[in-house]
């Protein structure tokens, strides 16, 4: 599927791989031989993320500047000529919410982060940022009120993200696309009765949005209970 799609850059996100043991095929990947990855340090099999290009961006870093969040492995960017592509895995809330308040520290310091990043060049935010934002974008709203990747804290997260001069750039193009989701769990059945949540975005800064062509999201592509999204600019 990666070859047909023939990206410029590939995001990946919960590889849950150390660097050393990044599959030879996906090493060996042709038309994105500048691959940048990583992981959560003395935590095999936890979180990582990787960031596949075609070209070799101009510099490359890793984690937000925060010592608490940066040891898991869940961002890294690439600083291409006409803006920076961040590949970043949010962290989950967790089973009954026991990891909201540091996922929430996360929200904070990541949109830090950006803020500092679109200060300089435009943005493209790439990733599961594990949080469904509105009603539309999980097959059951009612019932997750209280879950994690429904909480009114997290939700208002991405609120603040995208009033910070932030776009999702699905919900732009589709604003009232229904059952469109990126998500979905591997017990009863749930992908085939698409019961599934959108966690997975192309965000974008505003001044971007003169380049976006499209955003996809490939929900036939099998071999995750993600599927791929796929964000088209002109840049």
């Amino acid at each position: 599927w990666v070859q047909e799609e023939a990206p410029d850059v590939l995001c990946l996100q919960e590889t849950k791989c150390a660097v050393s043991a990044v599959p030879a095929e996906i090493r060996a990947l042709p038309g994105l031989p500048h691959q940048f990855w990583s992981s959560a340090k003395d935590r095999p099999g936890y979180s990582g993320v990787g960031l596949l290009a075609k070209t070799e961006p101009l510099n490359v870093t890793y984690g937000i500047g925060d010592p608490e969040h940066d040891v898991d492995g869940r961002v890294v960017t690439a600083e291409f000529p006409s803006l920076f592509v961040v590949s970043a895995y949010v962290p989950n809330a967790g089973r009954g919410l026991v990891r909201l308040e540091p996922r929430l520290r996360f929200d904070a310091a990541f949109l830090a982060f950006l803020q500092r990043l679109d200060a300089q060049k435009p943005v493209l935010l790439c990733g599961d940022l594990n949080v469904a934002h509105n009603e539309i974008d999980l097959c059951h709203p009612r019932i997750n009120r209280s879950n994690p990747g429904f909480t009114p804290q997290e939700r208002e997260g991405f609120s603040r993200l995208l009033a910070a001069g932030f776009v999702d750039s699905f919900r732009h193009l589709y604003p009232e696309a229904r059952g469109a989701f990126t998500f979905w769990t591997y017990l009863g059945g749930a992908r085939a009765r698409n019961v599934g949540w959108r966690l997975d975005y192309a965000v974008l800064s505003r001044r971007l949005l003169g380049a976006l062509c499209d955003c996809k999201i490939r929900s036939t592509v099998a071999g995750s209970d993600h599927c791929p999204i796929t964000a088209l600019l002109a840049v």
